[in-house]
């Protein structure tokens, strides 16, 4: 990432001149968190996680790339409201074209003179995951069969929660961490906090929890360190960035 300025104080990040990733607050995506998550997880997505979709329309997911994904799913997103990821930047007119420099696939906003390479896509969903604490989802079949039979699976399971209501996912951590005595904010003050202050706080908390039942465990002769295969848990503070 070309911006190393710690995320705690940001608000923004600026990946073009012209166009910068919002840090929205807890409150602001409380408001319609079902929106804010199928966004930002389709923008940061790999091939892997649409599987089906790609199948749908006779696309191999184990052959097409991060970025020929991205793609193909941000002009629809594009078409309806990205104020909270992106601000008040009207990116509708955003189509695929080629770069007349390299010849190289890019998304383009002639509006806005905003060119999303892969480079810049690259930056656009490495900042979404730290933001949001997501992880890269990158696995790969190890042959046809195990493809076939991993689609055949994927398939079953979203049909199965087709007609499921949203799951609230932000709102349960937030009960969860107002709840804790180690978390300093009631539920109105924690709506001001920005969505990565939240999600650094929870894994602050979670680190120390682990700590906490660790050490209980080695003085009361349970557990022994020297056969824990990950020594994170014998520090209570959280590491990950």
């Amino acid at each position: 990432m070309k911006n190393r300025k710690s995320l705690l104080n940001q608000s923004s990040v600026d990946i073009l001149p012209n166009l910068s990733i919002r840090i929205p607050t807890v409150g602001e995506i409380l408001e319609d968190e079902q929106h804010y998550y199928n966004l930002i997880s389709s923008l940061a997505a790999t091939p892997f996680q649409y599987m089906v979709q790609l199948d749908d329309i006779g696309v191999d997911f184990t052959t097409i790339t991060d970025y020929q994904l991205f793609m193909m799913l941000f002009p629809s997103f594009a078409h309806g409201d990205m104020s909270i990821l992106f601000g008040e930047i009207d990116l509708s007119d955003i189509s695929v074209g080629k770069n007349p420099q390299n010849d190289m696939p890019i998304l383009y906003s002639p509006k806005n003179n905003v060119i999303i390479d892969e480079f810049v896509y690259s930056q656009i969903a490495e900042y979404i995951r730290k933001i949001n604490n997501f992880k890269k989802e990158n696995r790969k079949p190890g042959n046809d069969e195990a493809k076939e039979f991993r689609i055949k699976l994927e398939r079953k399971k979203q049909k199965r929660n087709a007609n499921k209501p949203y799951e609230p996912y932000l709102e349960k951590l937030v009960v969860a961490l107002v709840n804790r005595p180690e978390f300093k904010y009631n539920y109105d003050q924690v709506s001001d906090l920005t969505i990565y202050q939240f999600n650094q706080s929870f894994e602050q908390i979670n680190t120390s929890i682990t700590f906490d039942n660790t050490m209980i465990g080695v003085y009361a002769g349970t557990v022994d360190t020297s056969k824990l295969k990950d020594k994170s848990c014998l520090s209570w503070i959280s590491l990950k960035q």
